[in-house]
């Protein structure tokens, strides 16, 4: 819904849920509660499709974090600073909350930032323009990620952080999402063609790539 206006990648997780009309909360901590995330998920998600609703950070709500956050069956994270998103989130204690929610069997849907937190470790430009890497994610994803692998400096830099040693993992182009179940992956799936999905790794101290199958949704 961030993205784009094509609903299936969307169905797709409403769906993994099991419920006719799921509990989806937001946390768009990563955008600063941007005001226009929050109407794109309202509008693709209130009404009969889904029970919306989002958990701000900023100009933070009465409620309870903790009993907002597992009272849903999935949860969006979206995209933004990786790295502001984890200060905050180790601030009000909502990592915690989601790796609770996570081991409970919620569905965790990340997009951007939203997915590099999930993991060990990413390549951000939450720094500023020179890409860095990041390696204090929550780790409920093992590996490293980097997102947006299609942009001219994301693919080299990778590599090149790969290559000095940073955790080998994970690399998407926009539009690809990655399906996990607990913390494997089961397969890669995107609604638009000439995409990729692949892991980046060493090999007798060359980086490899090792292109995954995107399924076309």
């Amino acid at each position: 819904f961030s993205v784009d206006g094509d609903p299936r990648l969307d169905d797709f997780a409403l769906g993994l849920t099991g419920k006719v009309r799921p509990r989806v909360g937001l946390l768009a901590t990563a955008s600063g509660d941007a005001g226009r995330i929050l109407d794109a998920f309202y509008a693709a998600f209130r009404g009969e499709r889904a029970d919306a609703m989002h958990v701000p950070l900023f100009g933070r709500q009465r409620g309870d974090l903790r009993e907002r956050l597992l009272g849903n069956d999935l949860i969006y994270v979206t995209g933004g600073s990786t790295a502001n998103l984890l200060a905050l989130w180790r601030l009000h204690g909502v990592d915690a909350i989601v790796r609770e929610a996570w081991e409970r069997g919620v569905v965790l849907v990340g997009v951007s930032a939203g997915a590099c937190c999930l993991f060990e470790g990413c390549v951000t430009d939450s720094f500023g323009p020179s890409l860095s890497a990041l390696d204090d994610g929550l780790g409920l994803l093992p590996g490293s990620f980097c997102p947006h692998y299609e942009h001219p400096r994301r693919r080299p830099r990778y590599r090149q952080l790969v290559g000095e040693g940073f955790a080998p993992g994970l690399a998407l182009d926009d539009g690809v999402a990655l399906h996990f179940v607990d913390d494997v992956v089961k397969e890669a799936m995107s609604t638009r063609d000439d995409v990729r999905a692949v892991r980046v790794h060493r090999d007798n101290g060359q980086v490899q790539e090792d292109a995954l199958e995107v399924r076309r949704l």
